[in-house]
């Protein structure tokens, strides 16, 4: 019975999302890119500084199906460009949190729910918190992202 699980799960294939977040400039889509062998922010434009500072966290989504010796992966990785790169911060981290409570009631709804075969799983799995080696580091907002609920009952 397990080889047949087994079997069954490497052909059906396995949904992972990651999520990063952190400053601009601390290597985030460097890092995604390089772990996967894939450049997921080809199209993506680069803010000014004076555009930076009012910018609110605005989440995106990337995904790529990758396949390494028979093994079929659909990689999600969720960005939040503006995480952290405003003057006030202090809400910043609400959006993401919100997300990822959004993410974690959609799949319980679904599970719940009389067709459960094509459940699509849209979870955050990880959660990459990139702190900056300058200023802040640390802060309220990271503190708060950390102690979110959804964060607190899912991990």
């Amino acid at each position: 019975m397990p080889n047949q699980v087994h079997r069954k799960s490497v052909k059906k294939g396995f949904d992972f999302t990651l999520m990063v977040a952190g400053e601009s400039g601390l290597g985030k889509s460097t890092l995604v890119n390089s772990l996967f062998l894939t450049d997921l922010y080809k199209d993506r434009k680069l803010l000014n500084a004076e555009e930076r500072i009012t910018q609110t966290v605005e989440i995106t989504k990337h995904t790529v199906d990758i396949e390494e010796k028979g093994v079929k992966l659909k990689l999600t990785i969720v960005d939040t460009p503006g995480f952290g790169d405003a003057v006030n911060n202090t809400e910043c981290w609400k959006s993401v949190a919100d997300y990822i409570d959004q993410q974690f009631e959609q799949y319980f709804r679904d599970e719940s729910g009389l067709n459960r075969k094509n459940i699509q799983d849209n979870r955050v799995h990880c959660c990459l918190y990139f702190i900056s080696p300058f200023g802040h580091g640390y802060d309220k907002a990271a503190a708060n992202l950390a102690c979110s609920s959804s964060l607190y009952y899912y991990f």
